[in-house]
């Protein structure tokens, strides 16, 4: 009985693996680099998880200790400024990388701390403390770092140190941590991020970092249309059109935006499908009657075929957005095109007097034209309606110009 219960003592107590055994006696003394090359080339000899996520936490305390020294120094800087005494020298470099580090092989570490052990049982050995000391400290960290790199213009080291603390976000291991204090840039940080990864035609990673971007409202609508930006850039081929459409009805069907409506409206009609860009505007309408964007792209697709139609969804534009001196100018078009195309005297110049209430409009709001081209079109109105040599005509004609 008693042999029974040392072997059964020595089966549920075993300890490491020889592999490890020797990999822990060989990284005693390693400086970061030299530690990190050996676990990569270890990491498949070990016997489990377990102890691969231990090979890899011996990472994370090792880099976190160099951040800590740094910090440290940091913290005491501050207050002997303070006290107007001598600073003591700090890597910031170094006082990064191992934030970045510490962080990448806690991940890392947490992948295989929280899988099964031999009983089938999954007990993170890891995770909590990893948790604690990295979210804060080192991870805010990244965001100065970030913008220590841009001042340098480095962009490639603030993509890298953006990008980890966007994605680091996400990580299960951090999934319990407060997220409240990172809540009033976190958004703009990512936003970079992405931009950074998109400037560097990474474009899988900027599409993940804008979605990421998009979970704070203050980014929301900045980062869809950086996205939609994204997946439209460089269109060459048929196929690559009908692809950017497919994924343009994928993004509008979860965000029901008007800047995604019109670019797929756009999109459709570039294509030749219009019947199918027609409905998309017309859906819109029929959902909200008053969709400035709807009203205006349907209006100025039918601008020079159907001018009358035209000037009817213009003109509900120009009443939804009084304030827009643009829409102001294009329904004193449609009103205009609809004279010249008129051949009755009376209703033409009926149109005409309307089209030079929306034109005055848009002088009122944009007088100086730097949003709304009002100036010819609104001289041709008052020409066609006072006649060539009446006053309000040659003033139309010295506002043109």
């Amino acid at each position: 009985m008693m042999a029974m219960m040392v072997v059964a003592s020595a089966t549920a107590f075993a300890g490491d693996s020889d592999a490890f055994k020797a990999f822990k006696k060989s990284f005693k003394g390693l400086g970061y680099a030299e530690a990190e090359a050996l676990v990569k080339s270890s990491i498949d000899q070990f016997a489990n998880a377990q102890e691969k996520a231990a090979a890899y936490n011996m990472l994370v305390d090792l880099a976190y200790d160099a951040f800590n020294k740094q910090s440290t120094i940091e913290t005491e800087n501050q207050l002997a400024k303070q006290m107007g005494q001598q600073e003591k020298p700090i890597d910031k470099e170094l006082m990064a990388e191992s934030a970045y580090n510490a962080i990448c092989n806690a991940i890392t570490c947490d992948q295989f701390d929280q899988q099964p052990n031999e009983k089938g049982k999954v007990a993170p050995k890891f995770a909590e403390k990893n948790a604690q000391r990295l979210w804060m400290g080192p991870r805010n960290s990244l965001v100065n770092a970030g913008q220590e790199a841009v001042q340098a213009k480095d962009n490639a080291k603030a993509r890298k140190y953006w990008e980890l603390f966007a994605e680091s976000d996400e990580a299960p291991l951090f999934a319990a941590c407060d997220r409240g204090p990172q809540k009033p840039f976190f958004g703009q940080v990512a936003r970079f991020a992405a931009v950074f990864a998109y400037q560097d035609k990474d474009m899988d990673k900027a599409l993940k970092l804008c979605d990421i971007a998009m979970k704070d409202p203050e980014e929301y609508e900045g980062c869809l249309n950086l996205k939609l930006e994204i997946l439209g850039n460089d269109l060459k081929t048929k196929e690559d059109s009908v692809k950017f459409i497919g994924q343009l009805r994928d993004i509008y069907a979860e965000h029901k935006t008007d800047g995604v409506m019109e670019k797929l409206f756009n999109m459709l009609s570039a294509t030749g499908d219009q019947a199918g860009a027609d409905k998309i505007l017309d859906d819109a309408l029929a959902e909200n009657p008053n969709n400035f964007v709807a009203l205006a792209d349907k209006g100025l697709g039918m601008l020079n075929s159907n001018p009358a139609e035209a000037a009817k969804y213009l003109k509900k534009a120009a009443e939804v957005k009084s304030d827009n001196a643009a829409i102001q100018t294009y329904a004193g078009t449609a009103l205009s095109v609809q004279a010249q195309n008129t051949e009755d005297p009376a209703q033409k110049k009926a149109l005409y007097k309307e089209a030079i209430g929306y034109y005055d409009k848009a002088k009122e709001l944009d007088p100086d034209r730097l949003n709304s081209n009002w100036g010819y079109n609104r001289y041709n109105a008052y020409y066609n309606y006072y006649g060539d040599d009446a006053p309000e005509t040659k003033q139309a004609e010295a506002d043109s110009k």
